[in-house]
């Protein structure tokens, strides 16, 4: 997965584990401001905020523990998957687990989608105190949620589409708008109208390739035949990006959580585009077996009221 950069979840890693800025920064070897910066960014392509003081004593919002808690189940299967087959700790990995009357529940989403339903499983979890909500955050995609789905990764998935896909078979949960941007100086940040055929020779600033945001957002655009130039930016960084577009250098295209806040920021405008581009759906599905698991119907039920 690309999203979010891989140093950013490490930074995050280390600042859960230090409990401060100052004291993490120094284990790193970088400046407080810089690691600051870091976690901001990271906080502004999730789309939710992971620490109530970052620059305090660091305490996690609920949406942070979450995180956490997600990164520490995927750091122990993917240490899990890369023991030999046969060896005592792959056999103690692949052993049945104990039966408890607790049930955990599997949810994939991308992490945008995470921060709008945040609340929701928040609420879910309080009202059932027999039932626990697992995270994986690295499903974006029909086929990666399938995949997750037919695995056992997952009981349910949300993951984005220009459309109902032909599998998995999923319901269609809402829609963000795709926008483009580019900083207010910017010849077309100035125009009343923008049309598709002034895109195409504008330079494009992105996200790395394989990001799974970037991979939908670049579907629709073609979709649109409404592609920007050649990228000359490409970065997960945030403050890369804003500087790129502030600079004059390029177009942003940009759904949901993250086009909301890079509208926000100075210096940036949304271009008035004659004719809407597709919107972004986000849809969930349900695994087979969640006919087995009646709690894992019912959340995915809970989260559609």
């Amino acid at each position: 997965m690309h999203s979010p950069p891989l140093r950013q979840l490490d930074i995050f890693a280390q600042m859960v584990a230090a409990g401060d800025a100052a004291r993490c920064a120094s284990d790193l070897g970088i400046d407080v401001d810089l690691l600051l910066q870091e976690l901001e960014s990271l906080e502004l392509r999730l789309g939710y905020r992971l620490f109530d003081d970052p620059g305090g004593r660091a305490r996690l919002t609920e949406a942070g523990h979450k995180t956490a808690r997600a990164m520490t189940l995927l750091s122990q299967d993917e240490d899990a998957s890369g023991l030999p087959e046969g060896t005592p700790e792959a056999r103690t990995t692949a052993a049945p687990a104990i039966v408890s009357s607790r049930c955990d529940i599997l949810l994939a989403a991308p992490p945008p989608v995470f921060g709008h339903i945040q609340e929701a499983l928040a609420a879910f979890e309080a009202a059932n105190d027999d039932i626990a909500i697992t995270l994986d955050l690295h499903v974006h995609d029909a086929a990666q949620a399938a995949a997750a789905l037919a695995s056992g990764r997952a009981d349910i998935a949300y993951f984005y589409a220009l459309e109902e896909p032909q599998a998995p078979a999923s319901r269609y949960g809402w829609s963000e708008p795709l926008n483009l941007y580019a900083g207010d100086t910017h010849v077309l940040a100035q125009r009343d109208s923008v049309g598709r055929d002034a895109l195409a020779s504008v330079p494009q600033i992105a996200l790395e390739a394989g990001n799974g945001v970037r991979a939908i957002t670049d579907a629709a655009l073609y979709r649109a035949r409404a592609d920007p130039g050649p990228a000359v930016v490409e970065s997960d960084n945030m403050a890369d990006i804003l500087a790129a577009l502030r600079a004059g250098r390029g177009l942003f295209a940009a759904f949901g959580p993250l086009a909301r806040d890079v509208g926000r920021m100075a210096g940036v405008r949304r271009l008035a585009l004659d004719v809407p581009l597709p919107s972004i759906e986000i849809r969930q599905a349900v695994s087979a077996a969640a006919a087995d698991k009646p709690a894992a119907q019912a959340l995915a039920d809970f989260l559609f009221l």
